[in-house]
């Protein structure tokens, strides 16, 4: 199945790609839906089944149908939708008068050091689910208010803007949260979903670097598996079931989130950060880093 990402969802709705996208550390704007409505190839908004490789909330007025692999959802007036890399779906305007907003974001924008949390660990986009929410027009207005807020604060000059705009991000989530019956809030953990827990609590007690000294312990999948007691295979299966990403993929995202973080907010020279990194070598890391954003270490901090 075709994964969409930041560029191409740019393209479909023909707009220019906000100047610096490959260089920022995490991605995220806002739209409103009438003003992408016959922009693009398609002259209704029509989502198509496809995976994203970001991660997406819509405050949607309007009849719709939302259709998963097993399951249609009809949506009468409004909704509150939370769309995660991890679930295909299909969006299907049943009228023209589609109003409301969406904001799209990606994983390194809610980066466990910027914002308290890791997103696959929160109930809403766990896989399974069918995060879509009928909300009521009361409901409706609240969630307007945080999206207006967004909008305001993504135009303003504050220089801690996007602090803040994580902070209305997770508003709306802890607000879908809410909606959701409270036994999908405390869900029974199985051996996979455990292995793969323990397995994010490993990666993220790496992070983040902090000094020159210091430098990664756990590296490759294999370090992590002799770590958790288990064989190497079975991590990687069990972390494809669970977030649709290998072991070695999801280290390294994590490392580039770092590396961004560090090529961005300190003066360490870059072989510095290399080797914090488990770089032995820097051309290691600059053809990692390149193949991981397209763009060289030294290009993305200019």
């Amino acid at each position: 199945m075709e994964i969409i990402s930041v560029e191409e969802f740019y393209q479909s709705i023909s707009t220019i790609i906000p100047e610096g996208l490959s260089k920022e550390i995490g991605h995220f704007n806002i739209f409103r839906n009438e003003e992408l409505i016959g922009k693009g190839t398609n002259e209704k908004p029509v989502m198509p089944y496809n995976r994203r490789a970001y991660y997406k909330i819509g405050l949607i007025s309007g009849k719709n149908i939302a259709e998963y692999a097993d399951k249609v959802i009809d949506i009468e007036k409004n909704a509150l939708i939370f769309a995660t890399p991890k679930i295909p779906y299909n969006w299907l305007p049943q009228e023209e008068n589609q109003k409301g907003q969406f904001c799209i974001f990606t994983d390194e924008f809610l980066i466990k050091n910027k914002s308290g949390v890791v997103l696959e660990d929160l109930p809403i986009f766990q896989p399974g689910g069918y995060p879509v929410f009928q909300v009521t027009d009361e409901e409706s207005e609240e969630l307007t208010l945080i999206f207006n807020k967004m909008r305001k604060e993504l135009s303003s000059d504050y220089a801690y803007k996007y602090d803040l705009l994580r902070n209305y991000v997770l508003e709306v989530i802890h607000y879908g949260q809410k909606l959701q019956p409270a036994s999908s809030l405390y869900p029974t953990h199985n051996a996979s979903a455990r292995v793969s827990s323990l397995f994010i609590e490993l990666l993220e007690r790496q992070f983040p670097i902090e000094s020159q000294n210091q430098k990664l312990a756990l590296r490759t999948a294999k370090d992590y598996a002799d770590r958790l007691s288990v064989h190497v295979n079975h991590l990687n299966k069990v972390l494809k079931e669970n977030t649709g990403k290998t072991t070695t993929e999801i280290i390294s995202s994590r490392i580039t989130q770092e590396a961004k973080i560090l090529l961005k907010q300190t003066d360490w020279n870059i072989s510095e950060i290399a080797y914090c990194l488990g770089f032995e070598q820097l051309a290691h890391f600059s053809n990692f880093f390149r193949k991981q954003t397209s763009i060289a270490p030294n290009l993305f901090r200019a």
